[in-house]
């Protein structure tokens, strides 16, 4: 199977803002997932395992699993625990017997693989019956800002065309019900995580300048493909940065989450 390049990258400097976003999301997040102490847990796409180390003290008398495919990833695992577990593999075809896990889940990972369907019905696999996945993933579309800002938004909504042609797909948050419907799961709940955040709230100018950070990262490949010009990021990513320091400005967008039943 084809797979899709990680728009992203796994630079230092991408690898703190990743870790800056896990401090911001991780605490709904875990209580999203409801995670019992003796759950046995897996983490498809672990990132830095950052969310996984906490995952695990949730789980105290079980285990957690955690799967990351990019050695660059998973080099930064945090400390040695008895109930964590850092592997490498493909998120495509997971190293898991059927009907292992009482919990599966994922989390900005969907938008980067090549076949999300097939990602998720690896996830409905592994789960024992009656076990739980669920997702958190992106549409970029969603993304608002006010005062309104002309450069950086049509740039912003351009990046879907991008991991279009890596192979991927920005706007996977809105299909989540439909995909976990066509793997099987026997029923499927779908929510919203909100991000609003404001002038005046601490999370503000990281939320902004995590979004302009990520325009940054993709340069070459905006402009290899001919999405976008270098002027073009330049003024976008430098329109969202003065829009950070205004004292009257509000940033909305949500993630969209589900949660499927075997």
């Amino acid at each position: 199977m084809k797979k899709a390049k990680y728009v992203h990258g796994t630079s230092p400097d991408e690898q703190a803002r990743l870790a800056q976003l896990n401090a911001l999301t991780n605490p709904k997040f875990i209580e999203f997932l409801n995670v019992r102490s003796t759950d046995m847990v897996l983490e498809i796409g672990a990132g830095l395992g950052i969310l996984a180390s906490q995952v695990a003290d949730v789980a105290a008398n079980g285990q957690v699993l955690a799967v990351e495919f990019s050695p660059e990833q998973i080099a930064r695992r945090h400390g040695c625990r008895l109930n964590l577990h850092f592997i490498r593999g493909d998120a495509h075809h997971l190293p898991f017997e059927d009907n292992t896990f009482d919990v599966v889940y994922c989390r900005y990972v969907l938008e980067h693989m090549a076949d999300a369907l097939h990602v998720i019905s690896e996830a409905r696999r592994v789960l024992k019956p009656g076990g739980r996945f669920l997702a958190q993933e992106n549409n970029i579309a969603v993304n608002f800002f006010y005062p309104e800002c002309p450069r950086f938004e049509p740039v912003w909504l351009k990046l879907a065309e991008l991991q279009e042609k890596l192979g991927a797909d920005a706007h996977v948050g809105k299909k989540l019900f439909a995909y976990f419907r066509q793997v099987g799961f026997k029923e499927t709940s779908i929510s919203l995580a909100e991000e609003f955040h404001h002038a005046g709230m601490s999370s503000f100018q990281f939320w902004v300048e995590n979004l302009a950070r990520i325009i940054q990262a993709s340069r070459e490949d905006f402009i290899r493909f001919g999405i976008l010009t270098g002027e073009e990021i330049d003024a976008g990513v430098a329109e969202a940065m003065s829009f950070s320091r205004l004292p009257d400005a509000a940033a909305y967008f949500y993630w969209n989450r589900a949660v499927g039943t075997k």
